[in-house]
Formats: C-alpha cells, sequence, structure tokens
C-alpha cells in the first residue's frame, strides 16, 4: 500500500489504464456472449413481457386479483441501422450488468491505495454487498417496474383511432434503463452506511427527515412507474423499506462507534 502512495502520477494513470482496459475486456467478454444468444435473449427475456404470461402478472392475478387481460403492443423498427445498432447497445449494457462485480473491484481497487486505514476498515466488504444489492435492484427492475411499465404505456390510448406501434428503441429503452435505475437504486442501505461511517448523516438526522424521504419516494416511485395507484405502492414500498434498513444500519454504526470509544477509554 505505501508503494502505490508513492507511486507518480504517470504510475497511477498507467495503472488506472490498466484497470480500464481489464474491465472493458469483462464487458466484452460477456457482450459478445449476449451477441450469441441475442435471440433467444431478446425473445424470452425482455419481448415476453408483451404477454400475461410473464411470471410477473400470473403473480399479480393469483395474489392480488389484478389480472392483465391483453397487452396491446406491435413492435417494429423504423430505421435502417435500428435492429443492429440496439444489438450492440443491449449486448454493451448487458455486459456491463454481468460484469458489475469486476467492475466495481476495478474501480475500488484503484481507489483503496489512496484511503487512510480507517477509511479502508470502513468499507470492508463492500465489493461483495455492493453486488449483492446492485443485482437484487436488478431483478426488482426486471419483475416489477418494467413488466408494469410495459403493461400499463402498451395498453394506454388517447383515442382508439390511434393505434400503438412501438420501435424496438423505445421498447428496449424503456425496459433496460428501468431495469438499471432499479439496480443502483437498491444500493441506498450502502450508501447510508458508508455516509453514517464518515460522520455525514446519523441516525437522528434520518429520522428527523423521515416523513420528506417518504414524499421523495413516492415522487421517484411516480416517476419511474405508471401513474396508477397499485404499481406506485409495489415500487415504493421496497424503496421505503431500504430506507428503514438504512436506519437500522446508521444506528447499529452510530452504536459499535460509541462503544469502541468507551473500551478506548
Amino acid at each position: 500500500m505505501d508503494e502505490k502512495k508513492n507511486m507518480s502520477f504517470l504510475d497511477h494513470l498507467e495503472e488506472l489504464r490498466w484497470r480500464l482496459v481489464r474491465s472493458a475486456i469483462a464487458i466484452v467478454i460477456f457482450a459478445v456472449g449476449i451477441w450469441i444468444f441475442m435471440e433467444w435473449i431478446l425473445d424470452n427475456l425482455f419481448l415476453s413481457m408483451r404477454f400475461t404470461s410473464f411470471p410477473t402478472f400470473r403473480l399479480m392475478c393469483d395474489t392480488l386479483g389484478v389480472c392483465v387481460e391483453s397487452i396491446e403492443i406491435n413492435m417494429q423498427s423504423t430505421e435502417l441501422l435500428g435492429q443492429f445498432s440496439y444489438a450492440i447497445m443491449m449486448s454493451i449494457m448487458g455486459g456491463i450488468v454481468l460484469s458489475f462485480p469486476y467492475l466495481f473491484y476495478q474501480i475500488w481497487s484503484f481507489v483503496k491505495p489512496g484511503l487512510k486505514k480507517n477509511e479502508v476498515g470502513i468499507a470492508k466488504g463492500i465489493v461483495f454487498y455492493v453486488s449483492i444489492l446492485f443485482f437484487i435492484g436488478i431483478l426488482f427492475g426486471y419483475f416489477i417496474v418494467a413488466p408494469l411499465c410495459i403493461q400499463f404505456f402498451g395498453n394506454f390510448q388517447i383515442s382508439e383511432a390511434i393505434k400503438n406501434d412501438f420501435t424496438i428503441n423505445s421498447y428496449m429503452g424503456t425496459v433496460l434503463s428501468s431495469v438499471f435505475y432499479s439496480g443502483l437504486l437498491f444500493l441506498l442501505p450502502v450508501v447510508t452506511y458508508m455516509f453514517t461511517k464518515l460522520g455525514v448523516v446519523t441516525p437522528e438526522y434520518l429520522k428527523k427527515y423521515r416523513k420528506h424521504a417518504i414524499v421523495g419516494i413516492l415522487v421517484l416511485s411516480a416517476l419511474i412507474t405508471p401513474p396508477d395507484l397499485i404499481s406506485q405502492v409495489i415500487v415504493g414500498v421496497p424503496i421505503v423499506i431500504l430506507y428503514e434498513i438504512g436506519v437500522l444500519i446508521s444506528k447499529r454504526v452510530v452504536r459499535k462507534k460509541k462503544k469502541e470509544e468507551m473500551n478506548q477509554v
């Protein structure tokens, strides 16, 4: 660690370059795998959201009694390079998601030597926890947020005279952005933990502004989901739970910190 701290600016740039190269190679490897199985992935994982047989819709019907009768979505590509360019984009985004733990590890390994010993201790196990939460968020976005968006906007019509013919860019853009942002949103407990360790926030602060946070969560839910109450509740409740988990984590961090200070005295 001391050697890395004494590295010159050019040495740091060289290390950063190689970490970026290794990250790019990891993304390309997964992207190539996705490209090879592109048709199967598109038909079975993404375009399947257009049908009422999708697991989310079946579960909603069986448990909540909210059954989706049909989803009126016709797909088309209006540009010559439309399908090809989006296939490349989908492969790259999929490569980023699948290689996320390795990418984050590369970032953390580059930043870690420049941190103080106590700051490194704060982030112990961060690669594991960030990766787990990110993938849980990805699954939440895939099975909850994206299908609800597809179901609502696919059936929404201002007038019956207007037919819904969506482009592949519009459809996949909605799905991929919903899934990816959900993955990032689920990192909230880790962010809370880090900020508490660094003294930026406290449990009291989080509890004081709980009502404000809930309002913000409801607004966020309204932005990333269709404007119906059931969808907003389905998305909003897990986010509120994540916030409350963050409060509990913050309490535990402060309690442990006080205990350590007492033992030192």
